[in-house]
């Protein structure tokens, strides 16, 4: 009986993956040898793909979801939370000594510093969608306000890096009350809609305003960072860093620095989300996660509720747009379409909604992960979501799905992944 059920659920698997890779990997159109284009079939592929979903499905029905769902029974709440706690820990001197380590180069750093962005992205989104329970799907409009804020601020009015800081977070969180009062009586694939229309709404804006923000052409020449005012470069004068602190002038010292910038960056976000959670108005954005009905009848002020959620969010992805506009020095719209908010919101919940070690692991695994599959060119798509898809079978409630209450009567105990609603943290 068990056989002939997973045997059927492998058939319809491989006949919705038929139907996908006709189309995606069947046919493709070549250049030919006079410039025409000509329609090239590969269907060897296309059995082969077919036949691995198969198997993989049909061994997945037979034997590892069943002893998965076994395993998912059993209370493993508290050591889980013991050894996530150590893992985090782990995690933290890694990121510290990073740049110290024998054999790491500068393009290990500089994608270090891509997934430590991604991290504080993911963390600033956690609070909207893992803490509060809005689904924002325009989260990169608030990045975009933040990096464009500090390119303009800096060129026509001379303003540093470290004054601009927090005017981007400012009126990065300007801008996310404005989204607020909109959707206050929205929910689900309603809000979603708007907040996606939202960050297309900025998006055109930075495309077509090209008298203030360059239009496709961007904004090029945004000044660098300083270390408390000494300048990086390679001339070595009297009054940058490499001759005050007595170093051979190397460009790596930029890097470096954007590296624990952007990692001090990201702990203050952790810092000031888990310190919040503990605060009255935390416990308020997962009162109306849970219920918005609830959190109402219990004098909550709702209103108050969603749009400090939506500020405090978007201020920190204004920081996080800044650092992006200081560390590439251009910026155009084209860094700030919809696939990007799509992945901090799969890093979200792929990480589970409101764990803040869950959004850093599966940041590491996404970005990071995505760049070592960068040699299989065409393929690496079809492998990267193929791991997604793995996840979300295997861990429904993201990475990390338990939870600990931020308040609790006595002792305080993780709750399991399976008590915990999917989807909704």
């Amino acid at each position: 009986m068990a056989f002939a059920a997973a045997l059927r659920d492998a058939a319809k698997a491989t006949a919705v993956a038929f139907g996908l890779f006709v189309v995606m990997v069947g046919l493709r159109t070549d250049v030919g040898p006079t410039g025409a284009l000509f329609l090239r079939t590969r269907w060897p592929e296309v059995a082969m793909l077919c036949a691995a979903i198969f198997a993989a499905r049909l061994a997945m029905g037979l034997w590892v979801m069943p002893r998965f769902m076994k395993a998912a029974g059993s209370s493993m709440s508290g050591p889980l939370a013991r050894i996530g706690t150590f893992f985090g820990m782990g995690l933290l001197v890694v990121a510290v000594i990073l740049p110290a380590i024998p054999g790491i180069e500068r393009g290990q750093i500089d994608l270090a510093i891509l997934v430590l962005t991604y991290i504080m992205l993911g963390w600033g989104l956690n609070i909207v969608v893992g803490l509060a329970g809005l689904l924002d799907l325009g989260y990169v409009a608030f990045y975009a306000v933040g990096a464009y804020s500090y390119a303009l601020l800096a060129q026509y009015f001379g303003l540093s890096f470290w004054v601009c800081l927090p005017l981007a977070g400012i009126l990065a969180a300007f801008w996310g009350i404005l989204l607020g009062f909109p959707v206050l009586r929205l929910r689900g694939d309603y809000l979603a809609i708007v907040t996606l229309a939202f960050g297309e709404i900025i998006r055109i804006i930075l495309l077509n305003w090209v008298d203030l923000t360059g239009g496709p052409n961007g904004i090029s020449g945004i000044p660098r960072p300083t270390f408390f005012g000494l300048p990086f470069n390679m001339s070595g004068d009297p009054g940058t860093f490499a001759h005050f602190f007595g170093l051979e002038p190397s460009p790596t010292h930029r890097v470096v620095f954007l590296y624990y910038l952007i990692l001090c960056l990201a702990l203050l976000t952790n810092w000031v989300t888990i310190r919040i959670r503990r605060q009255p108005i935390g416990r308020a954005w997962e009162a109306l996660r849970e219920d918005e009905v609830a959190c109402r009848a219990l004098g909550i002020n709702v209103t108050t509720t969603k749009l400090t959620a939506f500020a405090l969010g978007a201020m920190f992805g204004g920081f996080a747009g800044a650092f992006f506009a200081t560390r590439q020095a251009f910026i155009s719209p084209e860094s700030f379409t919809f696939i990007e908010s799509a992945m901090i919101l799969a890093i979200v919940v792929l990480g589970g909604l409101g764990s803040q070690l869950g959004v850093a692991v599966a940041a590491i695994v996404m970005i990071g992960g995505f760049e070592l599959f960068r040699d299989l060119g065409e393929w690496r798509m079809l492998v990267f979501g193929a791991a997604m898809v793995v996840i979300m079978v295997l861990r429904p409630r993201g990475l990390v799905g338990s939870r600990t209450p931020t308040v609790a009567l006595g002792r305080k105990r993780a709750i399991g992944a399976e008590f915990v609603g999917e989807g909704r943290g």
